[in-house]
């Protein structure tokens, strides 16, 4: 955004938040209805959308996201780019290029005001949308591109309050357009590797998992007038709770059956002090810089942890302002033994040496490895350039299954429901952390049908 839109963007937050905060903790209680509303439209589970011979895409938020989404969409084939938004001129101007170094024909673009996506959207040569802008325009993007006609792409998290990921809901199923949020974890090689392992019963009956987001972002705070860091970090000081929990859990809710046989039921949370922030602006900051006078509310480490409806447990974790090497722990629990990650280890009874992890995951990867996985490293092997370094390959594994399941009027592998469930998990935790970690009742998004759907299953 630019510094004058941004500025004012953040005062509207900052009093939004406030107000809220006013509010109390009986007002926090009440937003977590006590029954699913009524639904206005058909269920949107299992939903397939007629196939599209050509993908025609649109992209709003061109960013650090953004840029590498267009990039690798123009490798794929049946997929053509229409559209690009952005109020951000230089990122519009970099988007534009990569355009035109592909070879490809010269999109229409849309970059005056932080309204332009409307436009965007209302256009009649766009079948999808892709979203990576900062979290809290996701939903009005995301809702306005759906009631267009268009299918939704969106960005983690899909949401930031419960209202929001009703809104979505709603209007995924009132428009019957796909509304997906892309959680590229799902798509990694170890994570993919893991779902087929559960799916085959390996580690028996499932019992637990672990999920967390702890990286290091405090670099972040220098970037102060544009890049992620210019609006993420002004979240700490609206929010305390976990704000980021979707890498994490994602692939444990697949592992799990979150939405397809099971759901997120309650949820309780805690934070810890938050005291990396504030000691890292003081280091690194001047006396005086808004850096150094904000005040930061979300603790360095929140420690959630949820009970599904067939009582199975789900720890999720999340820091970002301490100094620590990258995991998302990933870690799955079953009858018959166990997987964790970071460093990625693994003991299954009876396959296993007694009582001793496996770190050599060779024998494993050539007995699970992932249908979809393995056939996408061959697609990428044969671009003219590589598109699979995105994060390890998972992000363009993520972005060839989306363009394949909608040339196929395939159903997606995360739908909407997975979008409004993983992303409610910041709002109910932060209303647990405020009530003193009283315990949050999680919204049923299917409405039911989370008792009768299939598992995701391990598509080829």
């Amino acid at each position: 955004m630019p510094q004058s839109t941004r500025r004012d963007f953040l005062k509207s937050v900052s009093a939004a938040s406030a107000a809220a905060l006013a509010l109390g903790s009986a007002v926090r209680a009440a937003d977590t209805p006590v029954g699913p509303p009524r639904r206005k439209g058909a269920s949107a589970v299992g939903l397939r959308a007629p196939a599209l011979d050509l993908v025609r895409c649109g992209f709003i938020g061109l960013g650090a996201r953004g840029l590498p989404t267009l990039r690798e969409v123009m490798l794929l084939e049946g997929c053509e780019v229409r559209a690009l938004c952005d109020n951000h001129a230089p990122s519009l101007k970099s988007a534009l290029e990569a355009v035109a170094k592909a070879g490809r024909p010269a999109p229409a673009v849309f970059g005056d005001g932080d309204e332009a996506y409307k436009q965007m959207v209302a256009r009649d040569d766009l079948d999808v949308v892709f979203i990576c802008t900062p979290w809290r325009l996701h939903v009005p993007m995301a809702v306005a591109a759906m009631r267009a006609g268009k299918h939704a792409f969106i960005e983690v998290p899909a949401a930031v309050t419960l209202e929001e990921c009703w809104q979505l809901v709603d209007t995924a199923e009132e428009t019957q357009r796909h509304c997906m949020m892309m959680e590229n974890c799902c798509y990694g090689r170890e994570e993919l590797m893991l779902l087929r392992m559960c799916r085959e019963g390996v580690f028996g009956e499932l019992l637990h998992g672990e999920a967390s987001y702890l990286h290091d972002l405090r670099a972040q705070t220098k970037e102060v007038e544009h890049g992620t860091g210019s609006w993420r970090i002004h979240e700490h000081e609206l929010r305390n709770g976990n704000i980021y929990p979707t890498h994490g859990l994602g692939p444990v809710s697949q592992y799990l059956n979150i939405n397809r046989g099971d759901r997120f039921a309650r949820l309780v949370s805690f934070s810890s002090p938050g005291l990396g922030l504030p000691d890292y602006v003081e280091k690194n900051f001047p006396a005086g810089h808004p850096r150094r006078t904000a005040k930061y509310v979300c603790g360095d480490m929140n420690t959630s942890l949820i009970k599904t409806a067939r009582g199975r447990t789900i720890v999720v974790q999340h820091d970002t302002m301490n100094p620590r090497p990258y995991s998302r722990t990933n870690l799955i629990q079953g009858t018959r033994g166990l997987f964790a990650g970071y460093p990625s280890r693994i003991y299954v009874e009876g396959r296993s040496k007694t009582e001793a992890w496996e770190t050599n995951l060779d024998k494993w990867f050539g007995e699970f490895e992932h249908p979809l996985w393995k056939k996408v490293a061959d697609i990428a092997a044969k671009l003219p350039k590589n598109g699979t370094s995105g994060h390890g390959g998972m992000d363009f594994v993520m972005r060839w299954r989306i363009v394949q399941c909608l040339r196929g009027g395939l159903p997606l592998d995360q739908d909407v429901y997975d979008a409004a469930a993983w992303s409610s998990i910041s709002a109910l935790s932060e209303q647990s952390v405020a009530q003193d970690g009283a315990p949050q009742a999680v919204p049923d998004f299917t409405r039911g049908a989370w008792e009768h759907t299939a598992p995701l299953g391990i598509i080829a």
